[in-house]
């Protein structure tokens, strides 16, 4: 299926009373919405084309090229929102951070923060740091018309993992070991962290974004007592910061299915699920007044499209009696995975769900 043969559902006149944003509300909705984490990335040979040559930061500071990659997923494949086109750690660079993304790397922090003189590198976030976002953003609201734009952020806790750890981990053993040995230095840098990241948010949803999601990416790396402790109070701070707004708010990391129920008392609306846990559970974890995200694993779209079909309405079943249901993936869309199969799990979804 082409990118002109996308399917289209009917559309609403504003992105209040779209399908996305009536399911974060746990309202009613025509039929179950559906939009995928890293949808504008890799996998599109129409972004592979827009990106070449360009280095990633670079990339997310272009507002035109911004606005073009986080429209190709919604012209391609019809899903119900967009979400801006950015990376967890742009924040940090605009502050001043020295870091890069170093391709099959990830970010890397030149110099890593490890000691309470450490926590000078990070100053206040201003909107002018970070105009090209807001510029992007009126620029793609204005296209995008009546389909939802959410924004995102990285989550303290994972944006410490990469400042404390000086890039990628597997196991995070210098942000534990500052976690556990000093937590007066761990509360004071999530603390920081967390303003960063609220202003960051605020300058999107300022700026038009109808929703904001708030990646925890590493989280599931913790126990529930320790993540209680010492993540929750500075997740909760960026919720309670952009609470006066009324944009719903959604909570996602991978491998949390201990921490759902924490994730949930952060303070989101929407609690998003990884693969690990079925729909149903999630919620019972979760507990009454959320929506929840979720949850088909990624790689079950490298089967036949009969054994997607077969996955899907697994999770669909076991969502069917959810307060709301917003269907995406457990974690993002692989980079070699086939876009035309995005494409039919939109058109299946609703389909299947069309009320």
């Amino acid at each position: 299926m082409s990118a002109n043969d996308a399917p289209r559902v009917q559309q609403p006149s504003a992105p209040h009373d779209s399908a996305f944003l009536k399911a974060c509300r746990r309202e009613p909705v025509p039929h179950t919405p559906v939009w995928f984490m890293r949808q504008a990335g890799r996998s599109l040979p129409e972004y592979r084309k827009v990106r070449e040559g360009i280095p990633m930061l670079e990339s997310c500071m272009r507002p035109e090229l911004v606005t073009e990659i986080t429209l190709q997923p919604v012209r391609r494949h019809g899903v119900d929102a967009a979400i801006y086109f950015s990376d967890i750690v742009v924040p940090l660079k605009a502050i001043g951070i020295d870091l890069d993304i170093k391709p099959g790397v990830g970010p890397v922090v030149e110099r890593p923060i490890r000691t309470r003189e450490d926590l000078a590198q990070l100053r206040d976030l201003t909107p002018e740091d970070v105009s090209y976002v807001t510029e992007a953003i009126g620029l793609l609201t204005r296209e995008l018309g009546a389909t939802p734009l959410i924004g995102f952020a990285g989550a303290p806790f994972t944006l410490a993992s990469y400042l404390v750890e000086g890039g990628p981990s597997r196991t995070y053993e210098n942000a534990k070991a500052m976690m556990y040995g000093d937590p007066g230095l761990w509360a004071d840098l999530l603390d920081r962290l967390a303003d960063i990241t609220s202003a960051f948010l605020k300058v999107q949803i300022e700026a038009g974004a109808s929703a904001v999601q708030l990646f925890d990416s590493w989280a599931g790396a913790l126990a529930p007592v320790d993540y209680r402790r010492s993540v929750l109070p500075a997740s909760a701070k960026v919720f309670e910061a952009v609470a006066g707004y009324g944009v719903p708010r959604i909570h996602f990391g991978v491998g949390t299915g201990e921490l759902l129920g924490l994730m949930g008392e952060a303070g989101a609306d929407v609690v998003g699920v990884d693969w690990r846990v079925p729909m149903d559970e999630a919620a019972r974890r979760v507990g009454p007044g959320k929506a929840l995200q979720g949850n088909l694993d990624p790689t079950v779209l490298f089967a036949s499209t009969e054994a997607v079909e077969a996955k899907t309405l697994e999770v669909l079943d076991s969502a069917k009696d959810l307060e709301g249901h917003i269907f995406n993936l457990g974690h993002g869309v692989m980079p070699s995975t086939d876009p035309d199969a995005l494409t039919r799990l939109v058109e299946h979804v609703h389909t299947r769900t069309a009320r």
